[in-house]
């Protein structure tokens, strides 16, 4: 499988929406800083997660974005088709044109396993992440490291508290 950065961005980024987004809207530049994400980078995945109804954008003070559908109805596998990442195993793209346009002695084995792995990250969806054990905790030390940093960069320019 092939996952790239877009998709495990996509995933995390998705993630700290429905973490941080069940009271207000959240920004992208709040993603950014707690994932240490490019907010340009973002902006290019929110275009394409808008298209495929899995966000909204909230304009005005204290706008941002939130999930258009509950985390429970969002699943993983959705989120990196629509950053258009495929999850594929094989090296023809699941072509079967692997060895001069035929399939090759492998082509049913890595099919097999990209179908696996398409099925499981079909059956977790945002709200089965945030459930697991330990996740709060992680998302916990990011908003503590954010506050942290933002109190240091004053601080390193000679700024007072």
């Amino acid at each position: 499988m092939r996952l790239t950065t877009k998709g495990r961005y996509a995933v995390t980024a998705m993630l700290d929406l429905a973490y941080h987004g069940e009271k207000k809207p959240v920004t992208l530049t709040d993603i950014a800083k707690r994932q240490e994400i490019s907010l340009s980078y973002l902006e290019q995945l929110f275009a394409r997660l808008r298209r495929s109804g899995m966000v909204e954008g909230v304009r005005g003070p204290g706008g941002g974005y939130q999930l258009c559908r509950g985390a429970a109805a969002i699943t993983i596998a959705e989120i990196i088709a629509a950053v258009d990442e495929t999850i594929d195993s094989t090296r023809c793209g699941g072509e079967a044109n692997c060895q001069n346009d035929q399939p090759c002695l492998t082509h049913d084995l890595w099919m097999g396993l990209s179908d696996q792995i398409r099925e499981y990250l079909d059956s977790i969806s945002l709200a089965d992440v945030l459930g697991r054990s330990g996740f709060r905790a992680v998302a916990e030390r990011q908003d503590r490291e954010v506050v942290m940093v933002s109190i240091e960069r004053p601080l390193q320019r000679g700024a007072r508290l």
